[in-house]
């Protein structure tokens, strides 16, 4: 058997690559949409990939299974689990709970495991030449390392009032399940680290069940179910927007777009046309960069491992939008967008300079350090919004502090006043630096950024409020 672990950290996500090599076929786990990488791993490994598995509708990446699919011909195994309303509506290869699947030497068996969703399903493996016991369950997103599937997603994310508690009730049952597996068995998770998917997730890619038995919380209530659902339900990091758009496009027929697209240059005179009808811009500099100089109105959302998760807060699906990034970072960039399937990319300019070419004059960040912050804290005229998420805003901020998460702040406009000074933070300066482009962009301009945050005012033992 061939086995690759693929991982993306820009979402945290994991797909699978699993060949038999006696009969030159290949499956695949929830594919990203980028699906050159499985091409290239069975080009290498001489394997047709003739098998796609997917494990729910996915809210947090736009899936390629079928741009896969109409590339190589596989067929897609979906779950049919869950009732009507959770049904794909392109066609497939239905799966229930029970069923087995045959790839030359391998068997994968399908295990109906709703919680995180009600269609769930997790693929347990066998590798029959080793061992007619199964050795490996793919669980998508309902058992993490450490951790299980937040139930409140399509609540909180989708508006599907009163799914969560259906889905906790439906998650603790799907664990007693999981616990009567052998210990042997390995756990290859959906998410690592940093996905939103849960709110405890282990760094480490793997586990096994009896591991997660000793480890993870939601294995340790017994017959506790109401304790269980309480701490199932409590403390869950605010789902991204995007992800109610992601629950849609994976359900329904789709354009595909089964290559990266390169973007177009866009020259001054473009680029004042654009800004001039209301087109946004992405600045993707480091807030450091960002802070020396930017274009009036732009957004600055740092191009690292967090960027399509912010972009998916700020962006919707019928605007285009301009990127500033130079050229060698395109590809890095366009991927993580279009893993979220923001694709409406107008343009992109390399630097702030085709701005100012054309007579652009460029702002800067106001920055407050920390011993001015605290000259500020008491005074009636100043207002300090925290823009962190709600657990952490209430685990420790700052005296006096407003809670404002930054991913809805421009809902929430009116809770903050014009006519004070106003100072925002976050843990380490990077949701601060959005906030601040977000907030000029709006016409505050008596703002300060306190970008060294949370991380600095606890180190230097500053006043903490829980």
């Amino acid at each position: 058997m061939l086995f690759e672990h693929i991982y993306d950290k820009s979402l945290a996500q994991a797909s699978f690559f699993i060949g038999c090599q006696a009969h030159g076929v290949a499956a695949v786990i929830d594919p990203k949409r980028d699906i050159d990488t499985y091409l290239q791993i069975a080009e290498q490994n001489n394997m047709k990939i003739t098998h796609i598995f997917e494990t729910h509708i996915h809210a947090d990446f736009l899936t390629g299974s079928r741009e896969l699919a109409a590339l190589t011909g596989a067929k897609m195994y979906l779950s049919d689990e869950g009732g009507p309303d959770w049904q794909y509506q392109f066609a497939h290869e239905g799966l229930h709970h029970g069923d087995k699947v045959t790839m030359g030497n391998l068997i994968f068996e399908v295990l109906h495991t709703p919680g995180h969703t009600p269609e769930s399903i997790s693929f347990l493996l066998t590798d029959t030449p080793a061992s007619k016991e199964p050795v490996m369950l793919f669980t998508g997103d309902f058992v993490f390392v450490g951790d299980i599937g937040r139930p409140d997603l399509l609540e909180k994310a989708a508006g599907m009032i009163g799914t969560q508690d259906v889905g906790a009730v439906q998650m603790y049952d799907s664990i007693k399940a999981f616990e009567a597996l052998p210990d042997y068995i390995q756990v290859w998770p959906g998410h690592g680290a940093g996905s939103a998917c849960g709110k405890s997730l282990g760094a480490v890619p793997s586990t096994t069940v009896g591991y997660e038995r000793i480890r993870n919380w939601a294995l340790q209530y017994g017959d506790d179910k109401a304790g269980f659902i309480d701490y199932l339900l409590s403390d869950q990091p605010e789902p991204p927007k995007y992800f109610a758009m992601m629950k849609k496009l994976n359900k329904v027929d789709r354009p595909l777009l089964t290559s990266v697209p390169t973007l177009k240059k866009l020259t001054s005179a473009e680029l004042t046309d654009a800004m001039n009808k209301g087109i946004k811009v992405i600045d993707t500099r480091l807030k450091t960069e960002f802070g020396e100089g930017f274009i009036p109105g732009s957004i600055n959302i740092q191009g690292t491992n967090s960027f399509s998760t912010w972009a998916g807060w700020f962006l919707n699906y019928e605007e285009p939008f301009i990127l500033v990034a130079p050229e060698d970072q395109h590809d890095d960039l366009v991927r993580k967008l279009m893993r979220i399937g923001l694709d409406n990319i107008m343009g992109y300019i390399p630097s702030t300079e085709t701005f100012t070419s054309n007579g652009g004059k460029l702002s800067t960040v106001q920055y407050m350090d920390m011993d001015a912050l605290k000259a500020e804290v008491e005074h009636a005229g100043t207002q300090i919004v925290d823009l962190r998420g709600l657990t952490e805003f209430n685990a420790g901020h700052i005296k006096g502090a407003n809670h404002i998460f930054v991913g809805t702040i421009l809902d929430n406009l009116d809770k903050i006043n014009k006519d004070k000074k106003i100072v925002i933070h976050c843990q380490g300066g990077d949701r601060a630096t959005i906030g601040y482009s977000l907030l000029k962009g709006k016409g505050f301009n008596n703002v300060y950024n306190y970008t060294a945050g949370m991380n600095e005012w606890v180190a230097e033992q500053n006043e903490v409020i829980s």
